[in-house]
């Protein structure tokens, strides 16, 4: 790619996690939603139409086989992520991938593997991971505005009743995959020391998913971090780092907008408002395009071996709680 130039994106799915990305592609300047895939036609140009796209494929292997497609963005369900990434990584077509990046961490290591064998770019769009928010807190944290961290607590819950995405097996349900991945990628941008032990707790569905589940990770720096996350309740989503000589309150863990500063006895501080955003996708879609310009093969703000990691670490949860799915 040069400098000037649009990355033009292709949109594998027509859900709701596709719209948003094309709202915020319609958005862009840098980047555009150029083509959508669907498994139909008539759906594919439902929302080409929607929202200005000017390629629509009823199927997923025609929009693959564009030579005008930059970036594959898989927006389909985690379930479904594997197949189709491995596909565009052997077309040669550099791939964003939704969270929870595959079903488990033997299908990452090759869709990761396979990326780097053939030396194609390969992301996960955990949209956190890319938002102004981690360098906010990361610069509050070494600028010792709390003192030194030493517990973290966040949670993250939507009453989701029983949406089959969440309950079915075969669709990699419960709430570990759609909701807890972003509590553990909250203690992981912040704090990437080792872990020491992680244990946790969850209450099934009668299909077997973790409807509501909580983990405990104690780090190696002496951090203990509490996390929890639910697709039955309604939760208040708040992150909260406490250090010695104050905290950090984040508004939302799954999309930040502000950040109280507590000094010594729960003082107030101040406020940090992040930028105004489009939807808070766009800085994945950036940092895409800048690790494509400057011929990376990940991005630096999530790489591989730490998307591969998190998802060892979800593995482990789901093998504590006997959650299982038929490609485990």
């Amino acid at each position: 790619m040069k400098q000037d130039c649009i990355l033009r994106v292709g949109i594998i799915g027509t859900g709701w996690i596709a719209e948003k990305a094309a709202i915020t592609l319609n958005g862009l300047t840098e980047v555009e939603a150029f083509a959508v895939g669907s498994r139909t036609q008539v759906k594919a140009d439902d929302f080409a139409s929607k929202w200005n796209i000017a390629r629509a494929y009823g199927s997923y292997d025609e929009l693959i086989a564009d030579a005008d497609v930059d970036l594959v963005y898989v927006a389909t369900p985690h379930s479904h992520h594997y197949d189709v990434t491995r596909q565009a990584l052997l077309a040669g077509k550099p791939c964003l991938v939704e969270k929870a990046f595959m079903a488990n961490a033997r299908q990452t290591k090759e869709i990761i593997d396979l990326s780097r064998q053939r030396k194609v770019f390969l992301a996960e769009a955990i949209w956190t991971r890319y938002q102004p928010t981690v360098a906010i807190v990361r610069q509050l944290i070494a600028d010792g505005r709390i003192g030194t961290p030493r517990l973290l607590t966040a949670t993250l819950g939507y009453s989701m009743g029983d949406k089959p995405r969440i309950m079915r097996p075969d669709l990699c349900g419960g709430a570990l995959l759609d909701l807890g991945v972003y509590a553990l990628n909250f203690v992981r941008m912040f704090f990437p020391a080792d872990i020491q032990t992680i244990d946790g707790h969850c209450v099934k569905s009668a299909t077997g998913m973790d409807l509501t589940n909580t983990m405990t990770l104690i780090l190696s720096d002496g951090m203990v971090c509490n996390l929890q996350s639910s697709a039955a309740c309604v939760g208040d989503n708040i992150g909260v780092i406490a250090g010695t000589e104050g905290n950090l309150i984040i508004d939302n863990i799954n999309n930040p907008q502000q950040i109280t500063v507590n000094g010594p006895d729960r003082t107030y501080v101040e406020t940090i408002h992040v930028p105004q955003q489009i939807t808070g996708y766009e800085y994945q879609f950036l940092a895409c395009r800048h690790a494509l310009l400057q011929g990376m093969l990940e991005p630096l703000e999530m790489p591989l071996d730490e998307t591969l990691y998190v998802m060892q670490l979800m593995d482990g949860l789901r093998r504590k709680w006997d959650v299982r799915y038929p490609m485990d």
